[in-house]
């Protein structure tokens, strides 16, 4: 018996919508991880890109649970000497939630080029409007606890 083992080539990748509203941003970004690594299909194969592509709406009604938004801190770097800028959960979602939720799934991700590859094919928006009306996206069936 020969196990079957999927290719980028001959995969048939489809558009998923995600609403983020009053939903926790770890589970829907979990969810989203899931489908861009295409580990809810029966062909799944860990080493090829054989995932879907993610919209996720609505992500200012996204919504972090217990004590994050005061303490979950957003770390980045200029490179400068004294360059650190840190920015808590509250700031950045009042700022930018759409980055707040990239993160998360960027962190969900595998580190290096197939991540990296598959991270191309997220989309996410503020508010319930998107502009990937022409890729005839459906909404996700399955659930976001």
């Amino acid at each position: 018996m020969k196990s079957y083992m999927e290719n980028t080539e001959s995969v048939e990748r489809k558009w998923y919508i995600l609403d983020a509203s009053g939903k926790s941003v770890g589970r829907v970004a979990a969810v989203a991880a899931s489908i861009l690594r295409g580990k809810y299909k029966p062909t799944f194969t860990p080493h090829a890109d054989c995932g879907d592509s993610v919209i996720i709406v609505n992500c200012d009604k996204a919504v972090f649970t217990g004590r994050k938004l005061d303490e979950k801190v957003y770390y980045r770097h200029s490179g400068w000497v004294g360059g650190l800028k840190a920015v808590t959960a509250r700031e950045m979602m009042e700022k930018s939630s759409d980055r707040a939720m990239y993160m998360a799934v960027k962190g969900m991700l595998p580190k290096g080029s197939l991540g990296a590859k598959e991270l191309t094919r997220l989309r996410v928006y503020k508010g319930a409007e998107h502009n990937n009306a022409a890729q005839k996206p459906e909404a996700w069936a399955g659930e976001i606890k």
